[in-house]
């Protein structure tokens, strides 16, 4: 790639806006996934009992719908950065393509 356009790519505003939004947004999204993976792992590993013990009086434990949880959750978290990919991302992406002509 051209150094020219490189250098016209990192002085937009909107290429700064987008780099700043996208990071912000990802660490979120990632220490929200981190707490809920590892805080499950954490159960798991050190609340046997709890994770072990039954819910009613059927067979079904709390690690079921936990764990469900989890891999729910990690969909659900997908498609919020999706989302927001394909709105605000996208949209700044074309304005800086559109800018700088690349």
């Amino acid at each position: 790639m051209d150094q020219d356009v490189v250098q016209r790519v990192k002085s937009d505003p909107n290429y700064q806006k987008l780099k700043e939004s996208r990071s912000k947004f990802g660490w979120t999204l990632t220490w929200a996934m981190m707490i809920v993976y590892y805080g499950f792992t954490l159960l798991v590993a050190f609340n046997k009992e709890f994770m072990g013990s039954r819910i009613g009086d059927g067979v079904m434990t709390w690690g079921i719908p936990l764990g469900l949880f989890v891999i729910v959750f990690t969909v659900v978290i997908t498609g919020i950065y999706v989302r927001r990919a394909n709105r605000e991302y996208d949209e700044l992406s074309d304005a800086i393509k559109a800018k700088v002509g690349a």
